[in-house]
C-alpha cells in the first residue's frame, strides 16, 4: 500500500509538472491578434525588398503577414488608427513632418538602414575625366549637352534641380532637366554608358543601379540634397504600443538592420521581393544569428532551427 501510495504521489508530481510545462508553453506563445503581421509599403523598390526580408522569416515562424501598397500619408494615418503593425520605409530626415504629426499615435523602433544617398551621380570613367563636384558639371557643359537627367514630372527632386539652373547656381543657367520615369532615365544611362558619352543623373542608394553601373556621387550639392550625398537614415516604425501588445515580433523588428549591398543586391534580383529576399538568406544565413535572437516562433519555439528548416538551410 505504501509503495501503491508513492506511485500515486509520483503520478500526482507529474501530473502538475506535466501541467506547469504545458501552461508555460502556452504562456509563450503570442496572442492569438500578434499571427497576423501587416506592413505598409509606398511602392518603393527598396522598402519592397526590407518588406520581403520580414515577412519570409515571419512565415517561417509560423505567423501569417500582409503588405499593403498605401502612399506615405496613408500609411501613417492607417498606422495612427491601428490599421497597420508596421512600417519600414521612415525615411529621415524627408518625412520629418510626418514624425511631428503622428508622433503620439507611433512608435519608432530602431534605425534599420544608414548610409542612403540621393543626389547627382555620373558614370565612374566621367568622375574620373574631372566630375566630382556639383561645381564641375559647367566646365563639361558640351559634353552633357546641358542636360541633368531627372526622374518622374513633378518631382520635388526635379524641382530643386530646376531651382538650381533658374538661379544659375553653378553657373547653369543655360542647362535643362530632362524629366521622365525612373526607368526611362535608367535606359539612358545604359545606353549612355555602352558609347562612353557623358551623363549626370539623378541617383539614390540602395537601388540596383549601384549594382548594374560603375557610378560616382557628386559632392557640392548639399544646399539642394543635404549633406553626405543626401544622406539619409531608414527607420521601422510600428502603431502605438504594438511592441507591449506582440513582444515577439517587436523583438523581431528591433533586430532587423539591413546593409546598402544587400538592399542592392534584392532589389536588383529578377525575382519578387519575398522570392529575392528568401534567396539572398539562403545564400548569407549568417545573418540569421543576429536577426533571431531572442525571437520564438509564433508558438514559442526557438526561431532559428525553425527557419532554417523552413527555408532548406542547412
Amino acid at each position: 500500500m505504501k509503495a501503491l501510495s508513492l506511485s500515486k504521489t509520483g503520478l500526482k508530481i507529474a501530473s502538475v509538472a506535466s501541467l506547469l510545462i504545458g501552461s508555460s508553453l502556452a504562456l509563450s506563445a503570442e496572442p492569438e491578434q500578434c499571427k497576423k503581421v501587416t506592413f505598409s509599403d509606398p511602392g518603393w523598390t527598396d522598402i519592397g525588398a526590407t518588406n520581403g526580408v520580414a515577412t519570409t522569416l515571419l512565415k517561417a515562424m509560423g505567423y501569417d503577414t500582409q503588405v499593403y501598397l498605401l502612399s506615405v500619408p496613408v500609411g501613417f494615418e492607417s498606422l495612427k488608427n491601428g490599421e497597420i503593425d508596421a512600417f519600414m520605409g521612415n525615411w529621415m530626415p524627408a518625412q520629418s513632418a510626418f514624425i511631428d504629426k503622428y508622433e503620439n499615435n507611433i512608435d519608432v523602433v530602431r534605425t534599420n538602414l544608414e548610409g542612403v544617398k540621393f543626389t547627382l551621380a555620373v558614370p565612374k570613367y566621367v568622375f574620373d575625366a574631372g566630375v566630382t563636384d556639383f561645381s564641375d558639371l559647367s566646365k563639361f557643359g558640351k559634353e552633357f549637352r546641358q542636360r541633368i537627367y531627372g526622374i518622374g514630372a513633378g518631382a520635388p527632386a526635379n524641382q530643386k534641380l530646376q531651382n538650381m539652373i533658374d538661379t544659375n547656381d553653378f553657373d547653369l543657367k543655360d542647362w535643362k532637366v530632362v524629366e521622365s520615369g525612373e526607368q526611362a532615365m535608367l535606359s539612358q544611362v545604359t545606353r549612355t554608358v555602352k558609347r562612353d558619352n557623358f551623363i549626370v543623373f539623378l541617383a539614390w542608394e540602395p537601388h540596383p543601379m549601384n549594382v548594374n553601373f560603375d557610378l560616382k556621387y557628386l559632392s557640392g550639392g548639399d544646399k539642394y540634397f543635404g549633406p553626405n550625398f543626401g544622406g539619409a537614415t531608414i527607420r521601422t516604425l510600428t502603431r502605438k504600443g504594438y511592441a507591449n501588445e506582440c513582444k515577439n515580433v517587436s523583438k523581431l523588428l528591433s533586430n532587423l538592420e539591413f546593409g546598402l549591398t544587400m538592399e542592392n543586391e534584392i532589389i536588383g534580383s529578377e525575382e519578387k521581393p519575398e522570392q529575392a529576399a528568401a534567396s539572398w538568406i539562403k545564400a548569407h544565413p549568417e545573418v540569421l544569428d543576429k536577426w533571431l535572437q531572442g525571437v520564438t516562433t509564433y508558438q514559442g519555439q526557438p526561431a532559428l532551427p525553425a527557419v532554417k528548416k523552413q527555408l532548406s538551410i542547412m
